[in-house]
């Protein structure tokens, strides 16, 4: 196990173990830990009642954030026609067609989300085997394989987060920056959570949110109280 640095040891002193706290005692607390020389990303994990290993307790979306995350994200869009222009005028950093997708086959990789337009799916569908192992292959289900390109595009610029459960039933997202305002980190977080929570699939039995902790990129997790 690598050795816990000062700093970290420090830090860890000041969190009440498994004891989970109220979100607003949380992010009080994971505030103070906004002693390094860079903005730290704030990221919530939630571990799920669920058997990943059943298709139908798959638990996937995108949501919204009511702050953003404070950054922007790189957004690629593939498209023809008109939908190229409503994608450029609503802020996508890279719109192509079977040009784009030769970039990418090529190693280009510079870019957080993928937008397609159904139509464009015959080019896109080859890129599976790039695209899928990075969480970047457009989906119907997180709404990325849509004609409606202006409106997804101006989400994602102002914050809209994906994600998935990974082969151990959690849930991982990015909610903000440690700079943010208390109040805000708060409505992020809860925002995030209830989302998830409304995603419940019928199959699961018993408790479906079995625990949630918050933390910054250089900072151990704090547990929240349900």
């Amino acid at each position: 196990m690598a050795k816990r640095s000062k700093r970290m040891q420090a830090l860890l002193a000041k969190v009440p173990g498994k004891r989970p706290l109220p979100l607003p005692e949380a992010v009080a607390l994971l505030k103070t830990f906004n002693n390094t020389k860079f903005d730290q990303s704030v990221e919530v994990a939630i571990r799920l009642g669920i058997d990943p290993r059943q298709a139908d307790q798959t638990v996937r979306g995108s949501v919204v954030l009511p702050h953003g995350i404070g950054r922007t994200l790189r957004v690629a869009v593939f498209a023809k026609g008109d939908k190229v222009d409503e994608a450029r005028a609503a802020g996508a950093d890279i719109v192509g067609g079977a040009d784009l997708a030769e970039k990418i086959k090529n190693g280009f990789l510079d870019f957080d989300v993928c937008i397609a337009t159904p139509d464009m799916m015959g080019v896109v569908g080859p890129l599976g085997k790039i695209l899928g192992p990075r969480g970047l292959m457009p989906s119907p289900r997180t709404g990325t394989v849509t004609m409606d390109v202006g409106r997804v595009v101006r989400e994602y610029k102002a914050g809209k987060v994906e994600f998935r459960n990974d082969s151990t039933g959690n849930v991982h997202a990015v909610v903000g920056k440690l700079s943010f305002d208390a109040g805000k980190l708060v409505e992020n977080i809860q925002a995030f959570i209830d989302y998830v929570n409304s995603l419940r699939p019928s199959s699961v039995k018993g408790q479906f949110i079995r625990s949630v902790t918050i933390s910054a990129t250089m900072s151990p997790g704090i547990r929240v109280a349900i």
